[in-house]
């Protein structure tokens, strides 16, 4: 299914609230986006049980219930996991990879909140929740009548919320949450379309277990299979050339200050590549696009960002060049902040014209 609108954590809670409350809602989303921690909190928020059905994992009898003879007749008798005396929040995970027998067998679980001659406590919510087609994972197409009976929502991630949660309750890992508040666009990324690790909330949630499980004394070998083993190999690199700058007291803090220079060593050029992009994420955070905009700690950073960029051509004119270039996601630094490196730095700006004519 298509997303037209996309919910960060905080307002499809509000949704959920209000709306999950009176009609069945279906929620998507990738992979470890956290679908099933947002119906957890929900749960806890309306005070009740939060009882979980993994769709990919359940036979017909597992949500029916078996027959037994009674008297002449037979009846269905549910499974133990639904019966309850209280309403309570049924959350039907997964449930787009599940079969269409299963499926089918939802239909009044979620109009009717029936089961058989079972029917759901007065109260209880119904949430499914399941990943998309374009996410690489087991899905199979919802039946329209199956869709026609939820409330649809789309949810995405919210590096700050993410940032607020990680800080005050999740118990994350320092460097995991320095890395993403200077990084907060490796939070996430799509999933790809071969086997191949990528980062999500889940997984850097993984990721900070680890290192509290490590402690203080891991080892750059650990260290590495941690990172490559959870995240996308691109922010793997990043988040070890990170850790190393941290121990090398190279910090993009200090060098905007001048209390610190760019590493030059051979050594130390994924340091110098990882601090660069962290730089140009800066500057694309802190300068607005419209020149309008423009005040006098604009004015200062940019003669500020000038010099560095020229002391980071010294040491590579190719790394500085990616400083203005496109990132991943086709965004670039503001226009006016370029025309100023252009006009100031000819030399910079020339290189990054002849490598684009010889790239076309």
């Amino acid at each position: 299914m298509q997303s037209a609108i996309e919910l960060n954590p905080a307002l499809a809670m509000d949704f959920l609230l209000n709306v999950a409350v009176v009609r069945p809602v279906f929620m998507w989303g990738a992979p470890g986006i956290g679908k099933s921690a947002l119906v957890s909190r929900f749960a806890h928020a309306v005070g009740m049980e939060c009882v979980s059905l993994l769709g990919s994992q359940l036979a017909p009898e597992d949500l029916l219930g078996i027959p037994k003879i009674d008297g002449e007749c037979s009846r269905f008798y549910p499974p133990a996991n639904i019966v309850r005396k209280q309403p309570f929040v049924l959350f039907l995970d997964e449930l787009n990879a599940s079969s269409h027998e299963i499926q089918k067998a939802f239909y009044s679980l979620i109009l009717e909140q029936r089961v058989g001659e079972y029917k759901l406590p007065k109260g209880t919510v119904v949430i499914g929740a399941g990943n998309r087609a374009k996410d690489a994972a087991i899905v199979k197409p919802m039946p329209s009548a199956l869709i026609n009976r939820l409330v649809h929502i789309h949810l995405r991630t919210d590096h700050r919320q993410w940032l607020d949660w990680a800080i005050n309750e999740g118990n994350i890992h320092p460097w995991v949450v320095e890395y993403i508040q200077l990084r907060p666009d490796h939070l996430c990324n799509e999933p790809p379309k071969h086997e191949e690790t990528f980062s999500t909330p889940r997984s850097w949630h993984m990721l900070s277990d680890a290192l509290h499980s490590f402690g203080e004394n891991i080892s750059d070998a650990m260290l590495e299979a941690l990172a490559f083993g959870l995240l996308s190999p691109p922010h793997a690199s990043h988040f070890k050339a990170y850790l190393k700058q941290i121990h090398q007291k190279h910090t993009l803090h200090t060098i905007i200050k001048g209390d610190a220079f760019w590493p030059s060593g051979p050594e130390d050029r994924d340091v110098l590549y990882f601090l660069a992009q962290s730089f140009r994420a800066y500057l694309y955070k802190e300068l607005p696009v419209d020149e309008a905009s423009v005040r006098g700690q604009h004015k200062d950073l940019a003669i500020r960002a000038k010099d560095m960029l020229r002391d980071l051509a010294r040491i590579s004119v190719e790394i500085a060049q990616s400083v203005m270039g496109e990132d991943q996601a086709g965004q670039r630094l503001p226009a006016w902040f370029l025309v100023e490196v252009a006009r100031d730095l000819p030399r910079l700006a020339g290189r990054d014209k002849k490598a684009k004519e010889e790239k076309t």
